[in-house]
């Protein structure tokens, strides 16, 4: 058996409280991942925290972001979760990615970011169109500030444009969407190992 890896996700829905399609989203690559013997040790809704505006790792007194950025890199993979909003992931997505930024200027000697040798993958609902869109402004600021993005990284889920449906209302997965999650979490898990056996050497 394949050693076990530790994810976490994060929900970047708009909600504070209460039911989210991302968590639905989140819950069906948690079981994917479950199959290739990841396990998804906590979900951090970040709504519900008081994550600073800025784009340094601590903006002072009452940010919640330094233990939440701890929890991150103890982790062998990330899963990004986020509604579109506007035809583009939300807002709470894009502040957790300026705060990441910080990590451009954490670097080791070998100049490797914290995230380096650490995986990323998302998962995005909506009403509209954008999956694509939102999953590029992810990967991309992902990539700059340090992970690595396997190939599938992106689980979506789009309905009716202007509809009333959500992911967490159908009565069943989608046959395309669990079997995307299970390629997504199958080169997850692949490309995560890889790494933690033979880490990124980085360059002085």
């Amino acid at each position: 058996m394949a050693d076990t890896l530790r994810a976490i996700a994060l929900n970047c829905t708009l909600k504070a409280s209460g039911e989210s399609s991302t968590d639905a989203m989140i819950a069906v690559l948690r079981d994917a991942f479950a199959k290739v013997d990841v396990t998804l040790t906590e979900t951090v809704r970040i709504a519900a925290h008081d994550v600073k505006p800025g784009v340094t790792s601590d903006e002072g007194e009452g940010d919640d972001w330094p233990a939440i950025r701890e929890k991150i890199l103890a982790h062998d993979i990330l899963i990004f979760g986020g509604p579109i909003w506007m035809g583009q992931i939300g807002s709470i997505a894009k502040r957790v990615l300026e705060r990441m930024d910080a990590f451009i200027s954490e670097t080791d000697d070998e100049g490797r970011m914290p995230s380096y040798g650490k995986v990323a993958v998302a998962a995005i609902v909506g009403n509209e169109d954008g999956a694509h869109w939102s999953s590029a402004q992810l990967f991309q600021s992902l990539n700059d500030t340090g992970w690595t993005i396997p190939p599938v990284a992106a689980c979506y889920w789009v309905g009716e444009a202007m509809g009333s449906t959500d992911f967490k209302d159908l009565p069943d997965t989608p046959d395309k969407v669990t079997k995307t999650a299970a390629m997504t979490a199958t080169n997850a898990a692949h490309l995560a190992r890889l790494l933690k056996a033979n880490p990124l050497p980085g360059a002085e």
